[in-house]
Order: C-alpha cells, then sequence, then structure tokens
C-alpha cells in the first residue's frame, strides 16, 4: 500500500471569523492510500488551537510509513486500532489515515461506506450554513447571499443579542448559534431565554471547555439544549458530557478519524443524547467522508467546502441544505487535477 501525501491551502470566500480566531485560508493534507487499482482518500485541516500543523502531521505519518504501508489487509477498525498507539497525540494525522483507508475499503468491496456500515441515507439531517462573526451589515449580506434553511451563527461578542436579532428580520430559517467558549454561565442562562424567542434551535459550546461545574449549571438551567463541542474531542468525552450538555458535536480530527466517531456517536445514542457532527472548513474530501455518517445524526453541520474559492475535490453535493451523495463507491471523492 502505497501513501501519497498533499498539501493544499484552501482559500474562503469571506474572511472567517469565531470567537478566537480569524483566518482567510486553511491549510489541509490530503492523504492517499493506493492499492494497485484503488486509491483512498482522507483529509486533516491544520489548526493552532489544537497545535496541529501541516508539518507535525506530515512527519509523523512518514516516520511510521512502512507500518502503515504494511496494514493493507486489515478491517478498518482493526486498521485504526494498529496505528492508534503511533498517534495518541496526533488525532488529526490519524483521522486522515482513518478516512482514506474506509474509503479504500469499501472502494475495493465496490460499495459506498454507509451501505458499509449498514446505515439507511433517506432520512438524513439537512446542514446547516455558517455565518462567521463579523459587522451586522456584512452578516446579513452574507446570509443573503446564501438562502438556506438552516443557518449556524457564530457568536461571542459584546453584541450578540443584537446580531441575532438584526438576522432574524431577513429569513425565518432556523438558527443555532455557537459562541464557541466565549460566554459566562450567567450570560448563558440569560441569552438562552432571548434567544429561543428569535427561533434558535440550540446553543453550541458557550463556556471554556474544562469548566464543568460551568457546564453543570447551564444544563440544569439553560431553556435551549446545550451542545458540546470543545468539550467532547475523543470517546471518553462523550460519557463526561452526559448530563452537562444535550448533545455532543463530534469533530473526526478531533477524535481520529470516521472509526471512533462512529463509536462515538452510537454511544451518545444509548445515553439518549443528541448527536451533531461538524467540521473544520475541509474541503470536499473531509466533507464528503462526514456525510458517511449522517444517518446517525440529529443535527450535521458540513458546509466547509460551501465557504472555499478553490475547492480541490468532487464528491457529495449540498443542495440547499440536502445532501446528495456522488456516484461513486467509498466516501466518493475524487480529487481535482
Amino acid at each position: 500500500m502505497e501513501i501519497i501525501l498533499r498539501q493544499f491551502d484552501l482559500k474562503l470566500r469571506h474572511t472567517f471569523t469565531i470567537a478566537r480566531d480569524s483566518y482567510d485560508s486553511q491549510p489541509t493534507l490530503i492523504v492517499e492510500l493506493k492499492d494497485g487499482q484503488f486509491s483512498g482518500f482522507g483529509e486533516a485541516t491544520s489548526k493552532a488551537y489544537y497545535g496541529i500543523t501541516i508539518q507535525k502531521m506530515t512527519d509523523d505519518i512518514r516516520a511510521i510509513e512502512f507500518i502503515i504501508a504494511s496494514l493493507d489487509n486489515l478491517l478498518p477498525q482493526d486498521f485504526w486500532m494498529e496505528l492508534y498507539p503511533y498517534f495518541k497525540n496526533n488525532m488529526f494525522a490519524l483521522c486522515a489515515l482513518d478516512m482514506a483507508y474506509n474509503d479504500l475499503y469499501t472502494r475495493k468491496k465496490g460499495i459506498k461506506l454507509y451501505d458499509y456500515w449498514n446505515l439507511n441515507s433517506t432520512n438524513n439531517p439537512q446542514t446547516n450554513y455558517t455565518i462567521g462573526i463579523a459587522s451586522i451589515d456584512s452578516m446579513i449580506t452574507r446570509l443573503n447571499e446564501v438562502p438556506w434553511p438552516i443557518y449556524k451563527i457564530k457568536l461571542g461578542t459584546p453584541n450578540d443579542l443584537e446580531i441575532v436579532t438584526e438576522l432574524r428580520k431577513h429569513t425565518d430559517a432556523v438558527f443555532r448559534v455557537d459562541a464557541n467558549c466565549g460566554w459566562s454561565v450567567d450570560e448563558t442562562i440569560k441569552n438562552a431565554k432571548e434567544l429561543k424567542k428569535l427561533g434558535v434551535e440550540f446553543i453550541e459550546q458557550p463556556l471554556k471547555a474544562d469548566d464543568w461545574d460551568g457546564h453543570k449549571k447551564v444544563f440544569s438551567k439553560s431553556v435551549l439544549p446545550i451542545v458540546a463541542d470543545e468539550s467532547c474531542q475523543t470517546e471518553d468525552d462523550v460519557l463526561k458530557c452526559h448530563n452537562h450538555f444535550h448533545g455532543v458535536n463530534v469533530k473526526l480530527v478531533k477524535c481520529g478519524g470516521l472509526t471512533p466517531a462512529k463509536r462515538m456517536l452510537e454511544n451518545a445514542k444509548k445515553l439518549e443524547m443528541k448527536t451533531m457532527v461538524g467540521c473544520m472548513t475541509e474541503s470536499t474530501v473531509g466533507i464528503s467522508a462526514i456525510a458517511h455518517l449522517a444517518p446517525l445524526l440529529d443535527y450535521v453541520d458540513m458546509d466547509g467546502a460551501l465557504l472555499l474559492t478553490n475547492d480541490i475535490a468532487s464528491g457529495v453535493k449540498i443542495e440547499k441544505g440536502t445532501i446528495k451523495y456522488s456516484n461513486g463507491n467509498g466516501i466518493g471523492v475524487t480529487l481535482l487535477s
């Protein structure tokens, strides 16, 4: 099995700003695992917040390249288990490898990944479209540019309620808000009451990731559901989030790929928590992988490729929030020349 690594710089249509960061482009690593005529593709972006660079991912993969290349006849879950000890401190690189192997394995079988998992895609949730932090006029312009059934609004500013109030005047769409750890306990409880009146469906990660006492207070007093993101990174975090959040947002790069993400979602469902998968401004490679988990989800945030000016692959398409799978097997992507 041959390992091919490619680095790209994904350009965004607009500067993307959240409570702690702002950027105009997103470096990403594409992993191709090639076995004869078949290739599988995976992706992981760099992220300073988690200390992950493209160089670190590349170096860690190349360091055990000969081991990875020898694991070509395993089940995907066994492939992940074999690699985990080497990548437990670099889940992003493990994610790209796991995604590529799941893609390769199911392409060789001639089936789509969700069929391999015996999942029914007929009732998939619609994805939201994200409006990053900007001036209120700019946020209104971006909302009007892309009519959509569900919007995710990034917050964490001094005028969050004003932002949502003004945006509400321009659409009847469902709103979700994401404070990216930018609020306090009291602020969250107070804002939830007003946001509910404005048609907000849930609040994502209002408090700092490790504020478990605060999460517990908000969980018990908020009039809106609270969904964990930064507080739910790996498999053990699902149980920690139980009775502290109403749902979990699983990110493939944080947990180490499709294989552990699927387990996390299944465990969350057993705990009667809402399930969600989010994206990290990936190309259509990463977004297509997320699409195969959609049958397990209550909510999905997979608009990353829609925010780009230079997508690098074809695959799943999103039409007014609705997921349209490609005809290809595996995760169904093709790299563009």
